[in-house]
């Protein structure tokens, strides 16, 4: 047993915690801050012990924060019942956060205006954040825990380059999280080195704010989502990338996708097509996603699931009524493995990935424990 002078103890691979750290939400009455609400709930490793939203929210309790000032109904959107620790608690304003009693933020802050606020609180604590405000600056890693957790050692480069004592490290957009998440062992074992996606959007990643009319998504599919194409592309390339000499160099991979959006409440799918340089028949690929399994860095980890992956047989899956509970959320479940015929090498495949759940706050909160275990917290 060994601790890492952080309060980590390292046995036989199970890690506990002596003492917890102290974490703070910002944007906590919003959905993502919900889920971060939720994530955090009894964690093991992390205690909430500020939170910070809006002029409008600041000075009231949590309870009366989240309610709906028109009907006077508390406006909770994860399901179950609001967690007892955060009932009573008082929205602060982001500038009356005490970062000197704080180990780390979470940050579920709109991207309009998390660019100063990160950018604030990072000067004095480490930052991890669901928006994409820092997402394509060249000191900053877009992390997935599993996925390219060796990129994490960025962050010290990045506290250098800015003069800060903390950094901020931002989950990727949900719709790359299980494309990439999939596209891994593809492209470390196979050269995956061309990609064709289309993904089918749950109305939920459209978020409260402008989010999605009804009159528009019922009975309908809307084709088009504003930039995600964009992020998609460029985020994909930059998380399979390596860190080599303090830089991440792309993965040297073409993503081609159309985003559209589908009236499903939670949950991404997708539809991948994948060229690769080697060759690879369905059934290999089926046993590398299982072998994965094994292989995967956070297993183990609080908020990880038993399976990273999970892989389907039967043709009618993945299903977002049927998928988004297994792993609780955290799961990417991977179904119709077939051969490309287009391409000399290639494979066909559908996904499914929970965008409230490992594609937002309860992501963040694994790679917060991931980056915990490394001792960057």
């Amino acid at each position: 047993m060994v601790k890492n002078g952080k309060g980590l103890l390292i046995e036989l691979g199970t890690f506990f915690i002596v003492d917890k750290k102290r974490v703070a939400i910002v944007g906590v009455t919003g959905s993502v801050g919900q889920e971060f609400v939720q994530s955090l709930k009894n964690h093991p490793w992390f205690e909430v012990t500020q939170i910070a939203a809006s002029e409008r929210s600041a000075g009231k309790k949590y309870t009366e924060a989240i309610r709906d000032p028109n009907s006077g109904i508390v406006s909770w959107e994860v399901g179950g019942e609001i967690p007892e620790y955060i009932k009573e608690m008082i929205v602060k304003r982001i500038d009356e956060l005490d970062v000197s009693q704080l180990d780390l933020v979470f940050s579920a802050v709109e991207s309009v205006a998390a660019r100063d606020i990160e950018t604030k609180l990072a000067a004095d604590v480490p930052v991890i954040s669901t928006s994409s405000a820092y997402r394509y600056e060249e000191d900053v890693p877009i992390l997935i825990p599993g996925i390219n957790d060796e990129q994490s050692e960025l962050l010290e480069i990045q506290k250098k380059n800015r003069n800060w004592k903390g950094w901020v490290a931002p989950l990727p957009n949900c719709t790359t999280t299980g494309l990439a998440i999939t596209l891994k062992p593809l492209y470390e074992k196979y050269g995956a080195k061309k990609v064709m996606m289309t993904s089918m959007q749950a109305i939920s990643g459209g978020g409260r704010a402008p989010g999605v009319s009804a009159m528009n998504i019922t009975d309908n599919i809307i084709p088009y989502i504003p930039k995600e194409e964009g992020k998609v592309r460029v985020e994909t390339r930059k998380i399979l990338g390596k860190l080599i000499d303090g830089k991440i160099v792309d993965a040297d991979i073409k993503v081609s996708c159309t985003c559209t959006r589908v009236p499903v409440i939670d949950g991404h799918t997708e539809s991948v097509f994948v060229e690769t340089s080697q060759d690879i028949d369905p059934i290999t690929a089926k046993q590398m996603y299982d072998e994965y399994n094994k292989l995967i860095t956070v297993a183990g980890l609080p908020s990880a699931p038993k399976d990273y992956y999970a892989v389907h047989e039967d043709p009618t899956r993945p299903q977002p009524r049927i998928e988004r509970d297994v792993g609780d959320g955290m799961t990417t479940t991977i179904g119709r493995v077939e051969k490309e015929e287009l391409f000399d090498h290639g494979l066909k495949y559908m996904l499914f990935s929970h965008n409230k759940k490992m594609g937002s706050a309860k992501g963040a909160v694994l790679l917060a424990e991931m980056l915990y275990k490394k001792g960057k917290i």
